[in-house]
Order: structure tokens, then C-alpha cells, then sequence
């Protein structure tokens, strides 16, 4: 199947035969639908806290920050803004070039509302002689949208989301990866007032990054009164997986080169594996608010915190009992409710294991990395959801789905996913050492049954996607789980160019 050409670029990338083969074999088998047993909802599944316990978590958070634990926030930051601007690109490649769609509309009637409209002018001018409302009035709403999308423009058709100007303030305006900075410095700083983040980016960008950081780093600082400590890594190339052609043989370029892909936010876990610190907090670039509209977003970043840190805290004192031995049957029946009804963890075969198995399987399923979720109220937003599905010990737990993972052809699970009452907003706050300090190897806890097969083409030729368990789905499929509510104001994505128009993103 391979040639000495082909052999040698998988030694280069990191990868052996034996791994592509078997990404080749997953396009004829596909992978398994998972079987779910309810859509998560508040008291199956979610938490609702209440104001009480809210104020409970953010003393513990603040007390976990003073006592030096060590957090961190990554935000994947690698993804192109190119989607934003679908709907512009299409206009621009229209042979009309009049608005009549509303995506359209809206966009030139809000245009002067957006963060990005002085440099835009300034480059309208420079390159047409006009600023954007004189080219509008003159019917050139096109140019308007080349300048902005083109490399001689601004080129935001090409560049990540995380660099492009998306909020205006008094002090200016600003983009996600500032955004993300003072956020962190409101919530992350310890005692120490060192603030750690970490951003995943592509290469091609990387510099582009480094260049913001370095020009806005010691502002935000004196502003937070914060050190930030700002690290950048790149998803690793024997990540990417193999695309195959229709008929399931390995793509090839133009070139014949083997074909690969970036396999999604999966790849990211490899990323997260390598950070070093007791609590990661894990948030999507283009979830951001001003400054004037945060402090719901803070306030409940410390929540899901202290939650985080209430949880781990009585999950280790139950894993250094079981590490001593088998404990009382009563102390053994008060840890598996507390699995059941917090951790939301339940198994049928627990009823009939005796002391020791039961001790062995309380061991198993404690000792393992844990993650709080934010989950936001379903208002229409696509995307996935909380379920509570089964694994492959028969156990059923909370998980993160995509509705590519739940089969569409299956009445009872349509239904399920229909009457979903929340939303994955990727609020994620993790606990990734175990209860002796040790570092859990987080590849461990993968799902490898969870990827997803997509349609993709090259140069126009259709082709076939290889995408690894998303990073918050079967990635964190064998972690322990929960899911908790939080407001809808906490979920502010940006998708379309449009979204920025909305009045979280004006302040």
C-alpha cells in the first residue's frame, strides 16, 4: 500500500504504517452510534445551584487561588475566521453584487457598529479612494466586502478569529485573544497574581500571535495589576489523520503525496496532556464579552472553580480510603451514591458485586481526571449537548454529544435528542492530577469508538475525513463528570461576521 516515499514522510510526521491503515479501515467500518439513555436535564444529570451554594463555590475558588494552586486557561485559538464570513463570500462572488439576502442586509446597515469599521475605512481609502459608506452609496458594496475579506484589505477571510479587532471600548477596541487575557486575570490569578494562559495555534499564525502579545501584554497587566504568563503550542502534526479517496484508498496530492488532515479539536488532547497545572480551564476563542458586560461570565467561572474543587476534594479522600483497603459496607454504600447521584455515574452490576469487586470498582471510576461543564439553557444555538449515555462497561455517565453521534434512523434516540433542554456552551474547567499530585496521562481516557467520518473535497474532487473524538466529547469520555447550569448571558459565540452586531458583542 505504501512506497519507500510514502514510509519515509510517516517517520517524518510521527506516525507508522500500522496507525494509517487502521484510520483507513475506520472509513469502511465507520464508527458505532452511542446509546444514550436521557438528555441530560436539571435534576437528571445537571445541577442547578442555588444562590447559597454559588457563594459557597466562589469562597472555596478563592481560597483553592490563595492557597497556590496552580491554574491555568487554554483556549484553542487555531481555527480560521473563514466561516464568519460564508455568507460575504458568497455576495462577493455573486455577478450582481447588490445585497438582497437579510445575512446581507444586516451586515452593511450595522456596518459602521463594527469594531473593525476605522481600519476597514482606512483601507477602503487607500485602496479605492472612497470610505465604506461612499462605496456603498455608489453600489460597490462588493470592494466594501473585498477590502475586508482580501489580503490587500484586511484579510480577515484568512486570518484565525482570535486576531480580528471584534469589541470596541473606551480604551479601544479589542480582539478575543485581549478578551481572554483580562478575563483570565479576573479569575485565574493566585496569590502570587500570576495569571497562566495557553492558546493552541497554527503555525502559519503563530508569529501574528506573538506579535499581539507582545504589543498588549504589559498594558493588560498594569490594568489587572497581573503577571500574565502567556504560552503558545501547535497541534501536533502525527495528529493529523489520513483522508481517503471515495472508494476508501488513501488520498493523494497533486503531487502524489499522501493526503493529510488537521483531525479536529481531538488532536488538541495532546496539548492539554503536555500543560502543567492543577486546574485547566478550557473556553472557546470566540466566546467573548467586553469588559462592561463580564462579570456574569467571571462570577460564574469561579463557580464551576469551587464546584471543581468541593468535587475533587471529596473524590480523593474516597480514593485514599480504597487505597488502604476495603472499607465498611456502609462507608462503601455512601461512595457509590455519592458516584451515582454526584457524579451521575450509575451501573446495574453494582447491585451484585461483593465487598472487594465493589471497592475495586469505586477505585476504578473515582481515580480518574475530572471536569465541571457549564451547560447554557437550549435557545436554538447548533451544536452539542449533555446526554447521559453508556460505556462500554455497561456504566452510564454524563457525556458531551454531537448529534453526528447519535443515530439519526433511531425513533427513541431522535426523540431524546429533540427534548434536550441544554446546551454545550464548552465551559469546561478540569482537574488533571491525581491524589497523589501526579499528572494523569489523559491519552488514557480517550474513547477511540467516537470520531466521526465528514465529506470534504480536494481541488474540487470529494474526499473523505478522518476527524479524532472531539476534544470535549470522546476525548473526556472516561473522565468523571458533571454538569451544571449556568446563565445563557455566559454564551456569547461568535459564528457569523452578523453576531458581532448582537448587544453582547456592542457592550
Amino acid at each position: 500500500m505504501f512506497n519507500e516515499k510514502d514510509l519515509a514522510m510517516l517517520e517524518s510526521r510521527g506516525v507508522t504504517p500500522a496507525q494509517v491503515e487502521a484510520q483507513l479501515e475506520r472509513f469502511k467500518t465507520g464508527f458505532p452510534y452511542l446509546r444514550v439513555q436521557a438528555a441530560a436535564s436539571v435534576g437528571n444529570g445537571i445541577m442547578q445551584p442555588t444562590m447559597r451554594d454559588e457563594q459557597h463555590y466562589i469562597k472555596l475558588w478563592n481560597k483553592f487561588l490563595q492557597s497556590g494552586g496552580v491554574v491555568e486557561k487554554m483556549v484553542p485559538a487555531s481555527g480560521a475566521a473563514s466561516r464568519m464570513f460564508k455568507d460575504l463570500f458568497a455576495f462577493a462572488d455573486r455577478a450582481d453584487g447588490v445585497p438582497t439576502k437579510q445575512s446581507e442586509l444586516d451586515f452593511f446597515a450595522g456596518l459602521r457598529n463594527f469594531a473593525f469599521y476605522p481600519l476597514l475605512a482606512k483601507a477602503c481609502v487607500r485602496l479605492h479612494g472612497l470610505n465604506p459608506a461612499e462605496l456603498v452609496e455608489a453600489g460597490r458594496h462588493v470592494d466594501v466586502v473585498k477590502t475586508l475579506l482580501g489580503a490587500e484589505g484586511l484579510n480577515y477571510g484568512a486570518l484565525p478569529k482570535g486576531l480580528l479587532k471584534f469589541h470596541k471600548s473606551p480604551g479601544g477596541v479589542h480582539t478575543p485573544v485581549e478578551e481572554h487575557l483580562e478575563e483570565g486575570a479576573q479569575y485565574a490569578a493566585g496569590a502570587d497574581r500570576v495569571a497562566r494562559l495557553h492558546f493552541t495555534v497554527s503555525h502559519e499564525h503563530r508569529e501574528l500571535f506573538e506579535r499581539l502579545l507582545a504589543e498588549k501584554l504589559a498594558h493588560i497587566e498594569a490594568v489587572w495589576g497581573v503577571s500574565l504568563q502567556v504560552t503558545l503550542s501547535e497541534q501536533k502534526p502525527a495528529t493529523d489523520t489520513i483522508a481517503a479517496n471515495t472508494d476508501g484508498t488513501p488520498c493523494r496530492d497533486a503531487q502524489g503525496n499522501l493526503f493529510f488532515r488537521p483531525a479536529g479539536h481531538g488532536a488538541l488532547i495532546e496539548n492539554l496532556n503536555d500543560r502543567d497545572a492543577d486546574v485547566i480551564f478550557l473556553k472557546n476563542i470566540d466566546n467573548v464579552v467586553p469588559q462592561s458586560l463580564r462579570s456574569t461570565t467571571t462570577r460564574y467561572k469561579k463557580v464551576i472553580g469551587g464546584l471543581l474543587i468541593d468535587v475533587q476534594r471529596h473524590v480523593a479522600r474516597m480514593v485514599g480510603e480504597l487505597e488502604q483497603g476495603v472499607p465498611a459496607r456502609k462507608r462503601l454504600d455512601e461512595m457509590l451514591h455519592y458516584l451515582e447521584h454526584t457524579l451521575c455515574t450509575r451501573c446495574e452490576a453494582t447491585a451484585t458485586m461483593d465487598d472487594t469487586a465493589l471497592a475495586q470498582y469505586l477505585l476504578g471510576k473515582f481515580n480518574r481526571p475530572l471536569r465541571v461543564c457549564g451547560m447554557v439553557r437550549n435557545e436554538g444555538e447548533p451544536g452539542g449537548g449533555p446526554y447521559l449515555a453508556y460505556n462500554a462497561d455497561g456504566s452510564c455517565s454524563p457525556q458531551i454529544l454531537e448529534a453526528a453521534q447519535i443515530d439519526h434512523n433511531n425513533p427513541e434516540a431522535m426523540a431524546l435528542m429533540a427534548g434536550g433542554t441544554h446546551f454545550n456552551p464548552v465551559d469546561l474547567v478540569c482537574y488533571i492530577r491525581d491524589t497523589h499530585g501526579k499528572k494523569f496521562d489523559l491519552r488514557k481516557y480517550v474513547d477511540p469508538e467516537t470520531g466521526l467520518i465528514s465529506e470534504k473535497s480536494l481541488a474540487g474532487v470529494p474526499i473523505r475525513a478522518l476527524e479524532l473524538p472531539g476534544l470535549w466529547n470522546g476525548s473526556m469520555s472516561d473522565w468523571n463528570t458533571l454538569f451544571v447550569e449556568v446563565p445563557a448571558e455566559t454564551f456569547n459565540p461568535v459564528k457569523t461576521v452578523n453576531d458581532l452586531l448582537r448587544p453582547a458583542h456592542l457592550g
